[in-house]
């Protein structure tokens, strides 16, 4: 059985996903919820009932065999029964007051379920599944703001006073066998060493040597391959990339995105030259670029060419992790660069509140035993690996949750500044297609050669 203090940790987390979502969708206006169409967002008060939906598939329709809230609802709240676009119908879905009510319901009725009972650490693990699966949502939230201009979440700080110590340059990662991933099958629940199914079983790689930057690609260093048209250069893209470069603006025409999201490619996509300054679109102001802030909202496609421009490559998640976390066979297992210690606001730039903003060089605390900084927070950041499964895969509670990116996303790792800090950890992997740039990607590099 799960101790008390377990059960009153999960009862906190519960809490909080309850208020950061509800913030996020009572910070807006009836007008606002009313988001234009955009491929990489959805409607806020969809994402609030898919959330709560997830709770009585995972709790009350698994655990208990009891009837949805609303069954009749039930296809229109699942992700892979109602097609995107159908989201945006606001015949089909209650309104602001009818979701907030039915959300709420959920959430107590699961807050009474975790007080009232024994809990099995199977249901633990059902539990937390769908806690973080609804601090997904809470991160994709927080950019749907982004990608449409409204106004930034309430735990936006803005950026802080950054220490002087600033680092540059490679690290070095000697040759050597390393472990990847996080323990345990899919049928393992113990609450500490929870990972979702991609992320398991834990393996081990032999790595030749490398050297990998220590911080992540800035917008200065990023400005001088603008600078330099590098957009206008077709040697520095792949096939991808160049399909990407001619496509980008006839995608959005497609999906009927409004028209501040198109643009020519030339940059990164909310930069702009601006009374002779580059100015960063950021929610709904324009700032001028953070010179020193790691680049955000770049494709796949857009870190691959300037590697080439650079004469640098990208990492593979394999060199990643291990740049990350270091861990080694018959040594004490590290969930985050510093150790086991829970991340907080010192080491990582996380749950939006500096929404990286803060220069490459910040949050020291959160080194990894190689001296590489921000590896966790601030930018998930592209790796050149596909998203494929591990050797031993075994498909988890939700089948969904990895199986039908396999292929054709990239790996990117690490978290952003909007993930919530009980999802970030260094083992995460995300999956990304490869042209998106709407959510908070960025990336490091590593050395052609040694």
């Amino acid at each position: 059985m799960v101790a008390e203090d377990m059960k009153s940790q999960l009862l906190d987390e519960l809490e909080l996903a309850r208020a950061r979502t509800v913030q996020l969708i009572d910070s807006l206006s009836e007008a606002e919820l009313n988001v234009p169409y955009h491929p990489g967002v959805n409607p806020p008060l969809w994402e609030m009932g898919h959330s709560a939906f997830f709770y009585e598939v995972f709790v009350f329709n698994l655990l208990d065999g009891t009837a949805s809230y609303d069954p009749s609802m039930d296809d229109l709240w699942d992700s892979f029964h109602v097609e995107h676009r159908d989201r945006w119908r606001r015949d089909l879905f209650p309104g602001r007051e009818e979701t907030l009510s039915y959300f709420n319901t959920i959430y107590d009725r699961v807050a009474e379920r975790i007080q009232s009972n024994e809990l099995t650490n199977r249901e633990l693990y059902l539990y937390r599944y769908a806690i973080f699966h609804q601090n997904m949502h809470i991160e994709s939230l927080i950019w749907c703001r982004q990608t449409v201009g409204y106004p930034a979440p309430a735990d936006f700080k803005g950026d802080r006073p950054a220490p002087g110590d600033k680092v540059a340059g490679d690290a070095r990662i000697p040759a050597g066998r390393w472990l990847i991933g996080m323990p345990g099958e899919s049928s393992a629940y113990a609450a500490e060493d929870f990972a979702f199914d991609c992320e398991k079983p834990r393996f081990e790689v032999a790595l030749e040597a490398f050297s990998i930057s220590r911080t992540a690609v800035s917008n200065r260093e990023f400005q001088a391959f603008v600078d330099d048209g590098g957009y206008q250069r077709p040697e520095l893209w792949s096939f991808g990339g160049r399909k990407w470069l001619d496509t980008e603006v006839d995608v959005a025409l497609v999906h009927g995105a409004h028209e501040s999201m198109m643009r020519l490619p030339g940059h990164p996509l909310y930069w702009r030259w601006h009374e002779k300054q580059w100015q960063e679109r950021v929610f709904d102001q324009w700032l001028s670029l953070a010179p020193d802030a790691p680049v955000t909202h770049v494709s796949y496609w857009e870190a691959e060419a300037w590697c080439n421009w650079a004469g640098r490559r990208l990492p593979t998640e394999h060199e990643w992790e291990v740049a990350a976390l270091g861990n080694k066979p018959g040594e004490a297992f590290r969930r985050y660069p510093w150790g086991n210690e829970a991340p907080d606001s010192v080491r990582v730039d996380m749950n939006a509140r500096a929404l990286a903003r803060n220069p490459v060089w910040d949050y020291p605390a959160g080194d990894s035993p190689f001296g590489c900084r921000q590896m966790l927070g601030s930018v998930w950041e592209w790796t050149s690996s596909q998203f494929l499964p591990y050797d031993g895969f075994k498909v988890d509670m939700y089948p969904f949750m990895s199986t039908l990116q396999f292929g054709d996303h990239k790996v990117s790792k690490g978290g952003s500044c909007a993930t919530s800090s009980n999802l970030i950890r260094g083992t995460y992997r995300q999956a990304y297609l490869p042209l998106r740039n709407d959510v908070y990607t960025g990336f490091r590099t590593c050395a052609l050669s040694d």
